[in-house]
């Protein structure tokens, strides 16, 4: 009853004389506070909203136009075309009502020029390093036309819309994608088909298609988040969630408590930037082109809540508390303390006292979070059934209108021991599933501390893709370990106010237990069935393959389709995530990676064809790939013009069996790359153990692979592989031994001389760097 004690404000008591008051001026000051800070985020909000509706331009230059027009409607010169009243007091005040609207024309008409420049494409298929001219003005004119010191969303508005392909292209580009997966029979079946939409319902469909496409901000983000994820009913866990991992070499302080000490105040740090806007707009790596921020603005407080036919994704405005999970019990831990965020120390405190409680579980209530891992209907039943009113409806509230989630696990995870490559494995399954019933799948993200002090997160798919969740994570390890810090004996900075409230532990009053039971059987065997291998490829890494004037992204695809074919014999249609933020509220777009000339490349190799053929199949097949990159990250993709195709036909109620077949194939190979966006918070050159292993996701199809992989520095490439056990041809170590393999193979291609004795050396010398790194010191 301590909390409560400490929430009143006053007490009253009622005498023959009237009400004797009796006022907490502590409480009172408190209460004081705390409203002071929520006004001041009130006040900063509109003052951002007030910079970022009138940029390009700024607020300040609205005072410089109305004193150019008064200055020249002294000089008997009347700009406002209103010399005909008779009190000057009018004259000055139309000069003025003048001088507003020519300031907005000119700002309406600076964000549409900026919108057409940023509508420009053609820089990115030039040749690097040479330039056109016609590039080299646009370039100058973005500059002049950006203005200066931008906010988070001040592009937001000057972004242009995601244009609709032609049915034409995008057929031409899917019959050439699936050539070479088919045999002549069945490529000739599908380019009839693919020619009879195109001259009949196609031409139907792009017509409302192209209708919603001035109407809507993106043609195809909103049915993207709703029917690919929002509608799934199976489970989100392994199939849609993904994971962080923390730095891969060391771990900043073995104290649990610490760590998610400084990992929480470092995240608020930055959910602080991202409300003041103080972030730096993001923008295509090493450029100046401004990229979609849209998915920043439901980062934190933010929760999806399941339904029986769809979910919703629902954000709060504000949050001054986080849900934290500790052996089955839930807390709510405020993270303010008189409007003042509270410091690292403080919160280790807290964190401490939390671990330290010996208050058992209430029944039911520690396999409660099994209810997110599971099928999604039952979810919806049970949570419409037991928690819509009472104790369990305001502790399900405090967990879902929480900043973020915190998991205090009991394990310890990380690169240990001796066999530190099956311990990478296990770190990653942990930070996916852990035991299905210790995380809130649903919340936008949730921070994983172990015992031994290493961290991770996983995230939630619908609200956001990787990147943005990426740019959070590394600036909350940066600031960890390099802003933050630790003292001598690993524990937090700064001092506790004795003061604070304990952390408050959720109550229940029941739980639905066989629903628990059910969604919890579900989500193990599903867990079960995750096979997974991570790995540090330390042979060679970027530097290597950019002297070989190739793009590191297309040399390490390709080295996938080698990788595959030599496991399985043949291709596969392969999915490649590219962004689309180039446009307003962009996300992702397909590059479909299996290309005629990656084919070609992989059979000539393996044919043993001549080194100088072979690379000049290697370089054609690179090119290509970086073409269909290009193509996918302007607006010239395959699969999302026919994803919104398909759902108008739904909607029209209409059978395409080409939009059917389209659709049902599955992404056997389902890759993605996690890009360091801020290289300058690491410093890798003096400090290179400090460096995260990335991420990963769970397999798209029950046969396939999925492949996360990331470029470190110069000279490292991680990667994280994972498949399904019940699938007798899928193997993660398999196809991670024939990745290396691969990865030497094709540099050794591009050099006069093999660069390595033999394959098998190389094999074996890529396995060792994976357990004792050279110059690097390993967590114990």
């Amino acid at each position: 009853m301590a909390e409560a004690h400490q929430a009143v404000a006053f007490q009253f008591t009622v005498t023959p004389d009237g009400i004797d008051l009796k006022l907490s001026h502590q409480a009172l000051t408190q209460i004081y506070l705390s409203g002071l800070r929520s006004w001041k985020k009130r006040f900063i909000r509109l003052k951002n909203s007030v910079i970022t509706g009138v940029y390009p331009a700024s607020p300040s230059s609205w005072l410089f136009v109305v004193i150019a027009i008064l200055a020249t409607m002294y000089t008997r010169s009347d700009p406002s075309m209103d010399g005909h009243l008779p009190v000057r007091c009018q004259t000055v005040v139309s000069a003025v009502v003048f001088s507003t609207l020519l300031w907005l024309s000119l700002i309406l008409t600076m964000r549409l020029c900026l919108k057409q420049l940023l509508s420009y494409h053609g820089w990115m298929f030039e040749q690097h390093g040479k330039l056109s001219s016609t590039t080299k003005a646009w370039m100058a004119l973005v500059r002049i036309f950006s203005g200066r010191q931008p906010l988070l969303y001040s592009y937001q508005g000057s972004l242009p819309n995601l244009p609709v392909p032609k049915v034409k292209d995008t057929i031409h580009r899917f019959l050439d994608s699936v050539r070479p997966l088919t045999d002549a029979h069945q490529f000739e079946r599908m380019s009839t088909l693919a020619r009879e939409f195109e001259s009949g319902m196609g031409k139907r469909l792009q017509w409302y298609l192209k209708l919603k496409s001035l109407w809507a901000a993106n043609y195809v983000s909103d049915w993207w988040e709703e029917y690919i994820y929002l509608r799934g009913r199976g489970p989100i866990m392994v199939n849609s969630n993904y994971y962080g991992m923390d730095f891969l070499y060391v771990t900043p302080t073995p104290i649990q408590a610490a760590r998610a000490g400084n990992t929480i105040h470092a995240c608020l740090l930055y959910r602080r930037k991202l409300n003041r806007e103080e972030l730096k707009p993001s923008r295509i790596p090493g450029s100046f082109i401004p990229l979609c921020a849209a998915q920043c603005e439901r980062m934190f407080n933010t929760s999806r809540i399941p339904g029986e036919e769809t979910d919703t994704v629902q954000h709060w405005q504000d949050s001054e508390f986080v849900a934290v999970f500790h052996r089955g019990r839930y807390f709510r831990l405020w993270v303010y303390q008189a409007g003042r965020l509270l410091s690292p120390r403080e919160l280790e405190h807290q964190v401490q006292r939390i671990l330290d409680d010996p208050a058992a579980p209430a029944p039911g209530e520690e396999r409660l979070g099994a209810l997110t891992a599971g099928d999604r209907v039952p979810w919806a039943e049970a949570r419409k059934t037991y928690f819509s009113s009472g104790p369990n409806k305001r502790s399900l509230d405090c967990i879902e209108k929480a900043a973020f989630f915190v998991t205090l696990d009991d394990e310890e995870q990380g690169m240990m021991g001796d066999d530190s490559g099956a311990s990478l494995d296990r770190y990653a399954k942990s930070l996916l599933h852990g035991k299905c019933y210790d995380r809130w799948f649903d919340k936008s993200f949730s921070f994983v501390v172990y015992k031994n002090g290493k961290n991770g997160l996983n995230a939630e798919h619908s609200w956001a893709d990787a990147p943005t969740v990426a740019h959070l994570w590394e600036y909350v390890l940066a600031t960890d370990s390099f802003q933050l810090g630790y003292n001598t004996e690993g524990h937090c900075k700064g001092e506790v106010d004795p003061s604070l409230p304990r952390p408050q532990k959720l109550t229940w009053e029941f739980s639905p237990e066989q629903q628990v039971g059910r969604s919890l059987a579900v989500a193990q065997a599903l867990a079960d069935d995750i096979d997974f291998h991570v790995f540090s490829f330390r042979d060679f890494g970027k530097g290597r393959i950019k002297k070989c004037r190739i793009s590191p992204d297309a040399f390490i695809q390709l080295t996938l389709q080698l990788a595959y074919y030599r496991e399985r014999g043949m291709f596969c249609l392969t999915y490649e995530a590219s962004m689309t933020r180039l446009f307003r509220e962009g996300r992702t777009e397909t590059v479909r990676s299996c290309s005629n000339e990656s084919c070609a490349f992989v059979c000539a190799l393996e044919e043993g064809e001549e080194r100088e053929e072979c690379r000049r199949l290697l370089r054609a097949a690179s090119e290509r790939h970086q073409n269909l990159y290009r193509l996918a990250m302007t607006g010239g993709g395959i699969d999302r013009h026919l994803f919104c195709l398909y759902v108008v036909s739904k909607y029209l109620g209409l059978d395409s069996p080409f939009l059917k077949e389209v659709l049902s194939e599955p992404w056997r190979l389902s890759t993605s790359q996690t890009a360091v966006q801020q290289g300058e918070l690491f410093d890798m050159v003096n400090h290179p153990e400090f460096i995260s292993c990335g991420g990963g996701f769970g397999p798209v199809a029950d046969d396939g692979y999925g492949v996360s992989y990331s470029l470190v520095g110069e000279n490292m490439i991680n990667f994280h592989i994972s498949c399904k056990h019940s699938c007798p041809s899928t193997d993660a170590h398999e196809f991670g031994a024939q990745v290396r393999k691969a990865l030497v193979d094709l540099l050794d291609l591009m050099y006069t001389e093999p660069t390595r004795t033999s394959t098998r050396t190389s094999t074996r010398t890529s396995r060792n760097y994976q357990h004792n790194p050279p110059a690097v010191k390993k967590d114990q």
